[in-house]
């Protein structure tokens, strides 16, 4: 059967670093209440001239050079992402244009925090579907841009980045010890919008909004939405948190990441945690995560990596691979 697997992996942060002490001159907080409450140390902010095109542009080259692959041998680009550049064209269009590709096809997914999770369970189906050979997915935000730098619950959580995977056709036996995406599990409940979503668009407001989150309840439904689909992922595997080598969450709050895996059995020296470096960078989280595991040699060919995601929406959602 035909397997989506690894091929390469890339990522991009802007120049600009702000710490926790630089946000207490911002708002009325401290780097003991952020760090305590979130685990968050630092995050990238993007400056002038830095987009989510432009990160996404970067992280697709680091993927390619890791690859050893050329543009044009990538016949599609999906890249998730709440922040693109214009409301249209899609940001992966405008990706495609950057890299130079004048075939194949690209377009946006959007599902917020969830939205990489998606994009490579999408990726794998056109692979498996035999439309496509080779995927370029890429995570890529600039939630700095959508923040209100007085709402010291949010502006304190997010920052920008990008993160690349590609993703390419090979044989598998249809084992578990294949490589590649074994599967993936999509969610959403569009009932809790007002937990968490921006005050604006196009067809509302005319305007871009502002991110707005209910942090408590973001909070309460995390846990068990993120346990919701790691656990169909064991079923539909025949795997156990015993044989996970590395869980890679969507990096939003430590305190959700450790819960979560304390509830599913799952050792915090399996875990990759980065965002104590990157804040939350929504959809670009996990690649960065990912890219960063796998550059510094914690995620090795051959093993199995659990990817899991909960965005506003809610939208939830788990891809478990073998590296």
């Amino acid at each position: 059967m035909i397997r989506s697997i690894v091929r390469g992996f890339g990522a991009a942060l802007p120049k600009r670093v702000v710490t926790n002490q630089e946000i207490e001159g911002i708002v009325e907080t401290s780097d003991e209440w952020i760090v305590q409450r979130t685990g968050i140390k630092q995050r990238y902010i993007a400056g002038e001239g830095e987009t989510s095109a432009s990160l996404g542009e970067a992280a697709a080259r680091a993927a390619l050079q890791n690859g050893g692959l050329k543009p044009e041998d990538i016949d599609l680009i999906i890249v998730a992402t709440s922040t693109p550049d214009n409301t249209f064209p899609a940001t992966a269009v405008n990706i495609q244009n950057r890299l130079g590709i004048t075939g194949g096809f690209a377009f946006d997914v959007q599902a917020v925090c969830s939205g990489f999770v998606y994009a490579m369970a999408t990726a794998d189906l056109y692979i498996r579907g035999g439309m496509t050979k080779r995927v370029l997915v890429i995570g890529a935000e600039t939630f700095s841009r959508i923040l209100d730098w007085k709402d010291r619950t949010t502006c304190v959580l997010f920052g920008d980045g990008a993160g690349a995977v590609i993703l390419e056709a090979g044989e598998g036996e249809g084992k578990t010890s294949d490589r590649g995406v074994l599967t993936s599990h999509l969610r959403s409940d569009g009932a809790h919008k007002e937990k968490l979503y921006v005050d604006g668009g196009p067809s509302t407001t005319g305007t871009v909004g502002h991110l707005r989150m209910e942090g408590r309840e973001v909070f309460k439904h995390a846990v068990g939405m993120i346990t919701d689909v790691i656990e169909a992922a064991f079923e539909a595997t025949g795997t156990t948190a015993e044989d996970l080598d590395w869980l890679v969450p969507h990096q939003a709050n430590r305190r959700i990441i450790d819960g979560s895996a304390k509830k599913l059995g799952i050792s915090l020296e399996k875990v990759v945690v980065t965002v104590d470096l990157h804040g939350n960078t929504s959809a670009a989280s996990i690649p960065l995560a990912l890219a960063t595991a796998a550059a510094d040699g914690r995620i090795k060919q051959g093993d199995l990596v659990m990817l899991e995601a909960m965005g506003g929406g809610f939208t939830w959602g788990s891809v478990l691979l073998r590296w």
